[in-house]
């Protein structure tokens, strides 16, 4: 791997490896290149020596249970992509109450990772007091700078340092306190102006990060009151599957004929104007481009954007949100299988299946991979997209995308069961509110009358309007902003106090 910020020696002195107690580790020889001489380590942020109680608890596999009023946070709540947790039922397991140990995690608490993902950092979003942690995860104490220090550790200068201090070989690494010895560099000139501009940039991405997980809320909540609200005068009665049913689904290892699974479909089914399938819509589905060298040659990829490349939109880089968090790049000489506006790319397979998101803008490169399924329509209407994305949202949450699938390791949804999967006949009025929520087309981002006094507050009033499409984006634009400030500070270059992409 090729990092930033780490210089490492082409050969080694004997008095040297004697200083290192004779260890022929390469990673104890790499030194850290940093031309800001200027720097705290972590520690010095802290209000205190770290203590055991800001370390979580083990509870032991015996006390994972199906369902509870108490979780348990694993370390894979910390990702690379987020400054906040990723709270789903793989990261956060629920657990015996009786074995829960109150943690009073508030918003704002500052989490590492000592273990396995070492060096993850999130901020908490909210309180969560039914939620303790393992004993990978040290809750940082800490209140001045708290968002210039969580920048840094999010940043690779932060990374890297950790990286080649933590001992390699064991299948999972353990970095114990080391992390607290890693460099946070300081600005040299204008020291107060910097330090609040990276503050207020971190503090800007937290709040889009929090409102696109509130507006994917607010659209699954507005597709079950219309559901709910609406239906007709049936009344579902659960019956047993009977010999036509099971002609049509063709299956006996499936979850489609339990009750909670009928009494969903039965809520679509039983709304007012009825439902529709995918292809009543309008929308047809294909695979993704297949990549495999047998069937376009040879490729070149990269992480790093070149002219002529392919963007790649995995579904395995698609957040449940509908949003990526992150892109890779092909290079290939053949006139490959691209994404139009209004297309979705549907992650069709493993126990991530049902992450799904459109294409909002005209794309003359992006394209998917065999793994996602792409759902087109001719019409390109990026609406009625987002209208179907959401309804898939809506079937995921209600863990029926789980059920249609078929097969191991996650299973797959097959094309051939997507003329069973129902849609509500929302209105266009309805619909278009709902979609409100994922994209608003008539905002402008007015980056050129920022000023880093009115910042938070206008980036606060345009997020009013701003649906998840828009705060990703301009997430994005801001942590491109954030880290190149950063890296300026590592190499003690000019600081530009700037708000323009």
């Amino acid at each position: 791997m090729s990092n930033s910020y780490i210089k490492i020696p082409n050969s080694i002195s004997f008095n040297s490896i004697i200083e290192k107690d004779y260890t022929l580790s390469s990673s104890q020889y790499m030194d850290l290149i940093m031309p800001n001489k200027n720097f705290f380590f972590v520690k010095d942020f802290l209000t205190r020596d770290l203590q055991r109680k800001d370390l979580g608890e083990e509870v032991g596999s015996l006390n994972y249970i199906g369902q509870s009023t108490h979780y348990f946070i694993r370390t894979k709540a910390l990702q690379k992509h987020s400054f906040l947790p990723e709270i789903t039922p793989e990261t956060a397991l629920p657990i015996m109450p009786n074995s829960f140990v109150k943690m009073n995690l508030k918003q704002g608490d500052i989490l590492i990772s000592k273990d396995s993902n070492i060096g993850e950092i999130v901020i908490l979003d909210k309180d969560y007091p039914n939620f303790m942690l393992s004993s990978a995860i040290y809750r940082l104490p800490i209140i001045e700078n708290k968002y210039y220090l969580l920048a840094f550790i999010k940043h690779s200068i932060f990374r890297e340092q950790l990286d080649f201090m933590v001992p390699k070989g064991a299948t999972i690494r353990h970095a114990k306190t080391m992390f607290l010895d890693c460099k946070i560099p300081m600005p040299n000139k204008n020291a107060e102006n910097v330090i609040n501009f990276v503050e207020i940039l971190t503090k800007a991405i937290i709040n889009k990060e929090k409102l696109i997980k509130e507006r994917h809320e607010a659209i699954l909540k507005a597709i079950e009151i219309e559901l709910l609200e609406n239906q007709k005068a049936n009344k579902f009665r659960f019956e047993l599957p009977r010999i036509n049913e099971l002609e049509e689904v063709g299956r006996l290892d499936t979850n489609l004929y339990r009750e909670n699974f009928k009494n969903i479909v039965f809520e679509i089914q039983n709304y007012k104007n009825g439902s529709q399938t995918i292809s009543d819509l309008g929308f047809s589905l294909s695979r993704g481009q297949n990549l495999q060298v047998s069937n376009i040659g040879e490729s070149i990829y990269s992480k790093k954007y070149y002219t002529n490349f392919y963007t790649l939109m995995l579904p395995k880089f698609l957040s449940k949100y509908g949003t990526v968090d992150k892109i890779e790049y092909l290079g290939n000489p053949n006139d490959l299988k691209t994404l139009q506006k209004g297309d979705l790319i549907f992650g069709a397979e493993g126990f991530e299946k049902g992450r799904s998101i459109v294409i909002i803008e005209e794309q003359s490169s992006a394209i998917t991979n065999i793994h996602g399924i792409t759902i087109q329509q001719k019409e390109h209407d990026v609406n009625k997209a987002i209208f179907v994305k959401c309804c898939l949202d809506y079937l995921r949450n209600k863990g029926l995308i789980d059920l249609y699938a078929v097969g191991g390791n996650g299973g797959s949804l097959a094309q051939k069961y997507w003329e069973i999967i129902p849609f509500p006949k929302f209105d266009k009025i309805k619909q278009d509110e709902i979609a409100l929520f994922y994209h608003n087309p008539d905002i402008d981002y007015q980056t050129k009358t920022f000023t880093l006094e009115s910042f938070l507050e206008q980036d606060s009033q345009y997020n009013l309007l701003a649906g998840i499409y828009e705060l990703d984006k301009t997430a994005k634009q801001l942590k491109e902003i954030l880290n190149q400030t950063i890296d300026n500070i590592v190499n003690e270059k000019e600081i530009k106090i700037y708000f323009e992409n």
